[in-house]
């Protein structure tokens, strides 16, 4: 069997504007409590789940509705760090049926992984009285939970579960065959009374593994994502303080594989004590470094964009880091796989969502923030591309400063106008910069007196308005 090998990779922040597409991420809707997920049911609708207990439905334009879609927070013991609602999906058949799964941490402790029923009368809002509880594992410590679900495209649901906390897996749960700990999870929730395994699991003539296993060796999955198109499983496993690491199983798996942890963190030895052949192992395709808490220290996963909107990012992997906020993605190009690094940007960023057209967003759990991911090549096309123009402002969110870039053919000089406004309208910067031909502008704004929050830009040339949008401020 084939086994990726991966190597660390140091980066370096630069805020630059090359030809390679650069992103920015556009809030799409603030005001949320500790974000955590985003999903969708397969209509324009982005449910986003709050730690404590909570989903809301947020429309295409950031509208966030009245009341939430699920509140079951009295259900959910979110006070560790890494306990609460972690997961939701919906079920492939949810437009006929109605059905959708939460992974949550109960008040005994426990992962819950638990169905609900959307309300007859109203598709705005699930029936809370409906709950059917399909699976509960025991948590010994309040870290490392997982939490993630997916549907794959084989109709089974997917569980990632962490390997019960504590430090260096204590109890080498994510080794133990004969625990749920430490695993990828498949289940078939459309039989037997509960659930029921799939035939095709790896391991179900074994007599020493649960049939429920269809991966293990790892330490925190934090999040989980399936290839739309190639249907390649994306698995992001937290390192515990020097590798955090990405996996990737080919569509063609049987299931089966061993991602290593305890035995390894990322390609590195950690505790080989009872461990088997270093063949016997299924490596990262991908790592990083564990720097400290202050900068890099824990890998989010995310989703391949599949999206139509910005092309230059068709069949990227990407995922962020939450203490640092930095974000890359991982390309295949002529069969090997490439590292894309794109800055530093909103910090707790703890979880990337897809719509359901494909198109991308990634939420900070501290700021409340959901944002849109987007190319600052492509999207100019959009509503910042007039004539022969290319404008572009990044990064977005500013953390402590903002790099302007403009190209145009404008055949006279032209003086040009920035302005930068809050949500009610207020003017809290103007200026002008005489634009000339063919010239590339690029210059930091290092001394804004500006608080964090949302703001709208304009730049225009005399009255025609070239470009327009948010531009998000956020804290170092």
């Amino acid at each position: 069997m084939k086994r990726f090998i991966g190597t660390s990779v140091l980066f370096i922040v630069l805020f630059t504007f090359s030809v390679q597409a650069q992103i920015n991420l556009v809030a799409l809707a603030t005001g949320f409590n500790k974000p955590v997920s985003i999903s969708h049911a397969n209509d324009n609708r982005l449910f986003v789940v709050e730690k404590d207990g909570r989903i809301v439905i947020v429309d295409t334009i950031g509208n966030l509705n009245a009341g939430y879609f699920l509140d079951i927070n009295s259900k959910v013991n979110s006070s560790g760090g890494e306990q609460g609602l972690l997961g939701l999906a919906f079920h492939p058949d949810y437009a006929s049926n109605g059905y959708f799964y939460v992974n949550y941490t109960d008040n005994s402790d426990s992962t819950c992984i638990s169905r609900f029923t959307v309300n007859s009368l109203d598709s705005q809002s699930a029936d809370v009285n409906s709950e059917t509880i399909i699976m509960k594992i025991h948590q010994p410590f309040t870290n490392h939970n997982g939490g993630d679900i997916k549907f794959g495209p084989d109709g089974y649901l997917y569980i990632g579960v962490g390997d019960g906390g504590g430090s260096g897996d204590p109890f080498n749960n994510a080794q133990n065959p004969l625990v749920l700990l430490g695993k990828i999870l498949r289940i078939d929730i459309n039989q037997g009374q509960a659930y029921s395994i799939p035939t095709t699991n790896p391991f179900v003539a074994s007599p020493d593994t649960l049939d429920e296993i269809w991966a293990l060796g790892l330490r925190n999955p934090w999040r989980i994502s399936f290839d739309r198109l190639s249907n390649d499983f994306w698995i992001a496993d937290v390192g515990q303080n020097t590798e955090e690491e990405i996996n990737m199983q080919l569509a063609s798996s049987q299931g089966g594989e061993n991602y290593g942890w305890r035995c390894y963190e990322g390609n590195l030895t950690f505790n080989p004590s009872g461990c088997g052949l270093a063949s016997d192992y299924f490596y990262p395709v991908f790592t990083y470094p564990n720097t400290g808490f202050l900068n890099d220290c824990s890998v989010t996963g995310g989703y391949v964009y599949r999206g139509i909107k910005y092309p230059d990012f068709n069949g990227h992997y990407f995922y962020a880091d939450y203490c640092s906020g930095k974000i890359w993605s991982i390309s295949d190009s002529s069969g090997t796989l490439k590292n894309h690094f794109y800055g530093e940007f909103s910090k707790s960023l703890s979880t990337f969502g897809e719509d359901s057209k494909g198109e991308l967003y990634v939420a900070s759990l501290n700021q409340g923030v959901v944002y849109k991911l987007e190319s600052n090549i492509s999207s100019q096309t959009q509503n910042q591309k007039k004539k022969n123009s290319v404008i572009s402002l990044f990064p977005n969110p500013v953390i402590d400063q903002l790099n302007f870039s403009l190209t145009t053919d404008f055949s006279n000089n032209t003086d040009l106008s920035f302005t930068l406004f809050d949500l009610t309208g207020k003017i809290l910067i103007s200026f002008n910069l005489k634009q000339k031909e063919n010239l590339d502008y690029n210059f930091s704004l290092n001394d804004w007196n500006i608080q964090p929050g949302c703001y709208f830009y304009q730049l225009q040339k005399g009255s025609e308005k070239l470009a327009y949008g948010k531009l998000i401020f956020v804290s170092k």
